[in-house]
């Protein structure tokens, strides 16, 4: 979890319809190396399939790309997904590691330097970090602003990924508050070009 840059999120109204394994196989391409599948709205024996077929797609690419579902460590778990994010008022962390186990991954997001340390405290193999800025993925949040992203950086050693509204035009001021993994849903899974995306904010991480 620790070697891991670019975190790619996917889902349906992002990728303008089209086919979400697909989408997420040409962003392994270009240098993803976690695909997390965020579905909201959509019942759960379809989010276990597109979980299913994502994940089959994702490994033709490469053996080494991660996938996470957003929300559901049930449904994770029935897709034989890698792991689970979770947000603060989803389902409680020791809860998902019980439907998970031990040996898969359990992300927390974050808003707050004090969540972030909670977060530490129950176990969390990796924090998100966010919204770093405003975005429409995330309406109901108010950006919480670089400054997190360094307090995060000095206080925790939790691997963390700054998310919210990060593009290609904005990952330098990122990287500059010393965020070392960005996750993005718009900037890749909207992209006409999805894996030339994904090779942009890739090469500029690598060349920290």
């Amino acid at each position: 979890m620790r070697d891991f840059k670019l975190y790619v999120i996917i889902d349906s109204k992002a990728a303008n319809g089209r086919d979400l394994a697909v989408v997420a196989a040409e962003a392994v391409k270009g240098g993803a190396d976690i695909i997390q599948l965020r579905e909201k709205d959509t019942a759960a024996r379809e989010i276990i399939g597109l979980g299913r077929a994502i994940k089959k797609a994702i490994a033709v690419v490469s053996k080494d790309a991660l996938f996470i579902i957003n929300d559901r460590p049930d449904i994770a778990f029935a897709c034989g997904a890698d792991g689970v994010h979770i947000g603060q008022d989803d389902i409680p962390p020791d809860a998902a590691r019980a439907v998970m186990g031990k040996d898969r991954i359990l992300g927390i997001s974050t808003h707050s330097l004090e969540q972030a340390l909670a977060a530490r405290e129950d176990g969390a193999d990796y924090i998100g970090v966010g919204p770093v800025f405003s975005t429409p993925t995330k309406p109901g949040y108010k950006a919480v602003g670089l400054g997190l992203v360094s307090e995060v950086r000095k206080a925790v050693d939790t691997p963390f990924v700054a998310i919210g509204g990060i593009s290609a035009d904005n990952i330098d001021q990122v990287i500059d508050a010393g965020a070392r993994r960005i996750a993005v849903v718009r900037a890749v899974c909207g992209a006409n070009d999805v894996a030339y995306a994904a090779k942009v904010l890739k090469e500029r991480l690598n060349n920290i």
